[in-house]
């Protein structure tokens, strides 16, 4: 186990860069998985068969297959991700303005499909809200987009937080895959690096990945087993 302590340093660094790739992930896979939510349920035909078929087709599609085309299919497209340059943003995340795109093809892929998932864990919850709620809403004059923000997502939201954070627990541990596509630095690639490169022996290596994982994974896995009682109870 002397791997874990002479080179605590690299994996407290991989285990931020991983940090950074699943909080920006986990942002933007819940901003676009709300607008394909409304999607899927808005009035309008042609928003319905988009978001229905961008979720058919993405959750349809194994997460290698799209960090290959983000990692690889992108710089033939001419796109190195620059949209993610956002002010401001890049320079709390400074890997999001380096001339090293993979950090921001990583986000990209994790985005893209987890926001798949995250659309289906919000609709399940708009479902669960009683009809007469959103027809309540519409008889005192409100748009749908105003139904939906005001009187049907915050009643959704109940039923959602539990589902959602099983999406975001499945997010960080898909992002192990970013560390395969040339992300320098985060925890999976760390460990690649020290026993391919390092010498070190795979195992003790692997099992400090993985404590990186649980660190991340289990206090939001615990947060949501008591929300969960409190709704029980609640009920």
């Amino acid at each position: 186990m002397d791997v874990l302590v002479e080179n605590a340093d690299v994996f407290v660094n991989g285990f931020f860069v991983t940090f950074q790739i699943c909080l920006l992930a986990a942002i933007g896979s819940l901003v676009i998985g709300t607008v394909l939510a409304a999607m899927r349920i808005s009035p309008i035909p042609p928003l319905r068969w988009l978001g229905t078929a961008y979720v058919t087709v993405v959750r349809n599609t194994p997460l290698t297959i799209v960090f290959f085309f983000m990692a690889f299919g992108l710089p033939e497209l001419g796109s190195n991700a620059d949209l993610l340059r956002i002010p401001l943003l890049d320079t709390l995340f400074t890997r999001l303005g380096t001339d090293l795109p993979y950090f921001r093809y990583a986000i990209l892929a994790l985005t893209i499909y987890t926001a798949a998932f995250v659309c289906e864990a919000l609709r399940a919850g708009v479902n669960a809200v009683a009809p007469g709620q959103s027809e309540a809403g519409r008889s005192l004059g409100l748009t749908f987009l105003q139904n939906l923000r005001m009187i049907v997502l915050p009643q959704a939201s109940r039923a959602t937080v539990v589902p959602l954070g099983s999406v975001i627990i499945a997010m960080i541990k898909n992002s192990a895959l970013a560390g395969a596509f040339g992300v320098v630095g985060d925890l999976f690639q760390t460990s690649d690096q020290l026993t391919s490169a390092g010498g070190y022996s795979a195992i003790p290596v692997f099992i400090g990945v993985a404590a990186g994982y649980l660190i991340l994974t289990v206090p939001l896995g615990l947060l949501l087993d008591r929300i969960e009682r409190k709704q029980t109870v609640a009920r």
